[in-house]
């Protein structure tokens, strides 16, 4: 049995097939998910959902993960919320531009369901 039951989670990806990964991943651990494609829709439901930790891919169109990872930490609400950046590159440079803006955590894509449960509940306060 899970204990990450109720625990809400957004995953913020313009990839279809990443946003359904990781909905099943984390639905059948029993999260609640919710599901933006890009910053901009990301940004209009996070007040309405609160989430406990977001997932951020950094490339997307229109507003990429790092300025969706600024915007919402500089929102004093979700400041503290812990904010993981999910890239297909695995480079320096990249993880220290998330740290820049704030992420809490850099995973790499294609992410494992472990690896995706164990970010959730080493941010989410959850042992």
């Amino acid at each position: 049995m899970s204990n990450l039951a109720g625990v809400k989670v957004m995953v913020i990806d313009d990839s279809n097939t990443i946003r359904r990964s990781a909905e099943i991943f984390l639905g059948q651990a029993g999260c609640e998910v919710i599901l933006a494609e890009d910053g901009f829709d990301a940004l209009a439901k996070i007040t309405d959902h609160n989430p406990s930790v977001i997932f951020v891919d950094v490339m997307m169109p229109r507003l990429d993960g790092y300025q969706t990872c600024a915007l919402i930490k500089k929102n004093p609400r979700f400041k503290s919320t812990p904010v993981v950046m999910l890239s297909s590159k695995d480079g320096l440079f990249d993880r220290a531009r998330g740290r820049m803006v704030g992420s809490d955590e850099y995973l790499t894509k294609p992410f494992t369901k472990d690896s995706l449960l164990a970010a959730v509940r080493a941010h989410a306060g959850v042992v």
